[in-house]
């Protein structure tokens, strides 16, 4: 069985916002045909110690990165556009480095299940972004 994953977040520019923690289920096995990938997702605020709350937990961190970018709406879709930074001393911020030139942009929808016309309004958006952006969906079994 694979690891039970969650993913902490938070903004570094705003200070005072909560931290945001994700729990992304595994993606369904379906039709091939289907333009995106398909999971079930729990997203909630929480306070400011979530971090030593999640190491009391036993849970343990894998990786930390730093995103910089910009997030769109269109409908219900997010459109984000970032740069990924390496922390170069971890948990410090200031010490970042890119590791890439380019950016990634990477579109979410959050739909009840069931709602597959969604992902066909994913793939005319990223029609509309072909001649700038190669839009994939990209199989996270493969990233690991």
């Amino acid at each position: 069985a694979s690891p039970f994953v969650l993913r902490a977040r938070r903004s570094m520019d705003k200070t005072g916002m909560p931290w945001h923690l994700r729990y992304l289920g595994q993606p369904e096995i379906g039709d091939k045909n289907r333009h995106a990938l398909v999971r079930n997702c729990v997203d909630i605020a929480t306070s400011d110690n979530l971090t030593d709350f999640l190491v009391e937990m036993g849970f343990r961190m894998d990786h930390e990165f730093v995103a910089k970018g910009h997030v769109f709406r269109k409908g219900i879709m997010k459109i984000v556009v970032y740069k990924i930074f390496r922390i170069l001393m971890p948990g410090n911020t200031e010490s970042i480095e890119p590791l890439s030139l380019s950016y990634l942009v990477e579109l979410n929808v959050v739909a009840p299940a069931g709602q597959d016309v969604v992902s066909d309004d994913m793939r005319n958006f990223a029609e509309q972004l072909k001649p700038l952006v190669h839009l994939e969906k990209i199989d996270p079994k493969r990233l690991m």
